[in-house]
């Protein structure tokens, strides 16, 4: 099978649906993404800001949302997730106190007015984002002048062990494809976003046997829905071979998954002039979410 761009292009639709499935069990199998984003709110900590506007992009069941809420308490925070089923989840996170909006949309097509957010954090959400450009552009879009994007995403080497495994299994592809450091920091330049920073930090957790990892991704919605998948249920025979290449990773008893997580920073265009508008999008002012309607 060849191995082009063409293998690893997600389909949406099938990715939307993922993550809407996934909605009621996320939580319980996202120690890692709770672990990064934690990391993520502490880097933006050091940064004294009081924005007016903050955007959680791809929210998921908005546990870091809330905590946004409560760190700026005084913000318009928005969750924003692809998926209707995690914003569903988020209002479990709610406070009546302490409320934050909640918008079902593509990061690829915000439905928000250019130069309307302060802050955009998002974490664990931009591996998703096929091409990589048009999502920070988008965010470039929306951010102020002055504003800031803290985010992370995945870097090649994650779930190494795993894409590794199948390779000796069969021909296809079931690991998506994740970009390297350096082309999320061209991406960053080529969106026109300003002194961008990037650092790498590679994470390893532990399992007893594949399929417990395996059952860990499809809790989280991490199914592959790229172009090149298998078609076809996998067999019996097939999984042995997996479970069995796995096993080579095995030590003290644990098989290792890698994560190569990619934190990154950026400001905003710093007074350029924002990125055309894509036809046919209404693009809305933060303020204007009403609560009525919402998923």
């Amino acid at each position: 099978m060849p191995r082009s761009a063409e293998v690893f292009r997600l389909d949406r639709g099938r990715l939307r649906a993922s993550f809407d499935r996934a909605s009621t069990s996320y939580e319980s199998a996202a120690g890692l993404q709770a672990r990064v984003a934690a990391e993520l709110l502490e880097r933006l900590a050091v940064f004294a800001f009081d924005p007016r506007v903050v955007l959680d992009l791809g929210a998921g069941t908005g546990r870091v949302t809330r905590e946004l809420k409560r760190r700026y308490r005084r913000a318009l925070v928005v969750a924003l997730d692809l998926a209707p089923g995690m914003l569903r989840e988020a209002r479990r996170h709610q406070q009546w106190w302490r409320r934050f909006e909640r918008v079902c949309a593509d990061a690829l097509r915000l439905p928000l007015a250019d130069a309307s957010v302060d802050v955009v954090f998002s974490s664990l959400m931009l591996q998703w984002c096929e091409p990589l450009d048009e999502a920070l552009a988008e965010c470039r879009r929306v951010l102020k002048p002055d504003g800031f994007l803290a985010f992370s995403t995945l870097g090649p080497d994650t779930l190494r062990e795993l894409r590794d495994a199948w390779a000796s299994a069969d021909g296809y592809n079931h690991v998506n494809h994740f970009v390297d450091v350096h082309e999320v920091g061209d991406a960053l330049v080529r969106a026109g976003l300003l002194e961008p920073v990037l650092d790498v930090d590679r994470v390893e957790v532990s399992y007893p046997d594949v399929l417990s990892l395996m059952r860990d991704l499809k809790a989280i919605g991490a199914h592959n829905v790229t172009a090149g998948r298998p078609r076809a249920l996998v067999g019996r025979a097939r999984l042995k071979r997996v479970q069995d290449a796995y096993e080579a990773f095995r030590r003290d008893d644990r098989l290792p998954a890698t994560y190569e997580v990619i934190y990154g920073a950026s400001w905003g265009a710093g007074g350029r002039r924002a990125a055309p508008a894509i036809a046919g999008e209404a693009r809305i002012a933060p303020g204007s979410i009403r609560r009525a309607g919402r998923p």
